[in-house]
């Protein structure tokens, strides 16, 4: 990747340093905005079509009008990945309400802004993947379904920020979040996988979590190895008496989680059926997308 990152904002490529928003855009004074974070494998952009098909659907839902075709869409970034020389790394995009005036009225903004993010990503260290993670469930719950659908991967997160930071100060890197009835929903941006008895579970889409892209395409390769998938509710119960347990994310991908809330899962290690998704994974990744060139 090439030292000097460029930056699409807009229709037109700047360097870091010039790359400029408004403290007028709404997405910097309310948040209001919706983003991806896609990766990039060997030249090619994973799963693109399914990130952009989420965030229009996003958009929508909060009556965003993103300012540019699909094919548009593809062409930016295409033209971002390639202009920061990015075989592996990570893309974030995103559309915010646009630059408006003080004040909630989203009538004061009337042109959304889109900018577009290349540049490499690293989540986790190696060893890490390699020993799975340490987790616990925090106090922060996700966000009730009837005050915001999770669905919309809104540039709002101080949701999940609230339950990081819980995370860290009981020095763990992810943290598990419930709903208010205390079901598992999702990690602070991450999905939840367990697997009991040769059975994935994974808490489903009306609980609140989001719709991952990786998620999906664990589900996909499990099925396809004629493993049962079900996507059904969960406590913390089944969580600790589990016998393996990953999270998906698509900067993350999938890492085991070997102990939670200071309790093993399973032996301790990561499982064999969760190696074996993460390995499958790995395999397609730069296959399944749209090439830079």
């Amino acid at each position: 990747m090439t030292q000097d990152l460029k930056i699409w904002i807009d229709g037109q490529l700047y360097s870091k340093d010039q790359a400029k928003i408004s403290v007028f855009d709404h997405g910097v004074l309310y948040g209001d905005g919706v983003f991806e974070g896609i990766r990039v494998y060997d030249g090619c952009i994973f799963r693109l079509r399914e990130h952009l098909e989420r965030l229009w659907s996003s958009a929508h839902y909060l009556k965003l009008e993103i300012p540019m075709s699909y094919d548009g869409m593809v062409a930016a970034l295409r033209e971002t990945v390639r202009a920061n020389g990015l075989k592996n790394g990570y893309i974030r995009l995103v559309v915010t309400r646009g630059i408006g005036d003080l004040g909630l009225d989203p009538r004061l903004c009337p042109r959304p802004t889109v900018f577009i993010i290349a540049a490499g990503i690293k989540m986790y260290p190696e060893s890490d993947y390699e020993n799975g993670l340490e987790v616990i469930t925090v106090p922060t719950n996700r966000i009730n379904l009837s005050a915001f659908n999770a669905r919309v991967k809104s540039c709002n997160y101080i949701n999940n920020i609230m339950a990081k930071m819980e995370g860290q100060l009981a020095n763990v890197r992810e943290a598990i979040m419930l709903n208010q009835d205390g079901f598992v929903v999702e990690c602070t941006g991450d999905n939840v996988f367990i697997v009991k008895k040769g059975v994935l579970y994974t808490p489903p889409i009306y609980l609140g979590p989001l719709r991952g892209v990786t998620r999906d395409a664990i589900i996909e390769l499990a099925q396809a190895d004629g493993m049962t998938v079900k996507e059904e509710p969960f406590t913390r119960f089944e969580v600790y008496d589990a016998d393996e347990m990953f999270l998906t994310g698509t900067a993350a991908e999938a890492i085991p989680v070997v102990k939670v809330d200071g309790r093993l899962i399973g032996k301790g290690t990561p499982g064999e059926i969760t190696k074996k998704l993460i390995a499958k994974f790995r395999e397609i990744v730069s296959k399944d997308g749209v090439m830079v060139d």
